[in-house]
């Protein structure tokens, strides 16, 4: 996948986290991390932990809290990998972890 499209999934992740649609904002970093799954790679690590913050979301919508805390502990773990990478998209990142930490502060206390 080249960098553009990469881009352009991102920012498909923001734009549906912003419009609480859950599923779809994972669905959309789905088509990222899904074929690179299996690679070493932190980056995909941290993919893997956006997609945990949006199921999470999405779960405690469904008033499924226990599947929905632990889901968020997995996004919690790969959180980290944020400040272990260099990436063109570094920036961007920044911005979802921070969008991610917002909706959970304000929404799902």
């Amino acid at each position: 996948m080249n960098e553009q499209k990469h881009a352009e999934f991102l920012e498909e992740f923001i734009k549906c986290l912003n419009g609480e649609k859950y599923y779809e904002a994972h669905e959309a970093l789905e088509k990222i991390w899904f074929p690179r799954r299996f690679e070493d790679n932190n980056e995909i690590r941290l993919l893997k932990g956006f997609i945990n913050a949006s199921v999470s979301f999405e779960l405690e919508r469904k008033n499924k809290l226990q599947a929905s805390k632990k889901v968020w502990k997995n996004y919690v773990k790969y959180r980290q990998f944020l400040y272990e990478i260099d990436s063109p998209h570094l920036s961007t990142y920044h911005f979802i972890a921070k969008n991610i930490e917002n909706i959970k502060n304000k929404t799902y206390q």
